[in-house]
């Protein structure tokens, strides 16, 4: 879950985040129905916060109000301050996940530094599984990541 929430501030709707300048940051955006409330929830390892922005009464927050446009902007400056001068400190990855480089469109395995390749996390035993030439690479690796031999991820 965490590797998801992480691809939500790298590649999703919470990209402003990156403004923070660490790798090692995840969340989740949220607007509800007819954009009355939006918040954003985000944490690291050592640190986890929620900003949300509504009103008392139900009324909607104006037209393109939403989690990653409204609350967030509040949540980024709120870290900036709660984890300055605090080391990159990501959650540790449990034992049985596979990361390898697959292609963003397709979900192939590939090499790094193919177009679009992007280094996801996968459950051993699930992992996915070529069909065909994959962008000319000969073989493509996949790294067991075990948290007690104190390997870290990329995301």
């Amino acid at each position: 879950m965490t590797d998801i929430m992480t691809d939500v501030i790298q590649r999703g709707t919470a990209q402003r985040a990156k403004a923070l300048g660490r790798s090692d940051l995840a969340g989740k955006t949220g607007t509800t129905n007819d954009r009355r409330d939006a918040w954003f929830v985000g944490f690291n390892a050592d640190v986890a916060a929620a900003a949300w922005i509504g009103f008392d009464q139900e009324r909607s927050l104006g037209d393109n109000e939403e989690g990653g446009r409204t609350a967030l902007p509040m949540w980024v400056s709120y870290m900036e301050e709660a984890l300055r001068d605090r080391p990159e400190h990501r959650l540790p990855e449990p034992a049985g996940v596979v990361r390898m480089w697959v292609d963003r469109e397709t979900g192939r395995p590939t090499m790094a530094g193919s177009s679009g390749a992007i280094f996801e996390a996968f459950l051993e035993g699930y992992l996915p599984q070529a069909s065909g030439a994959l962008d000319g690479a000969d073989e493509v690796g996949a790294e067991s990541l075990d948290p007690a031999a104190g390997e870290e991820s990329l995301f």
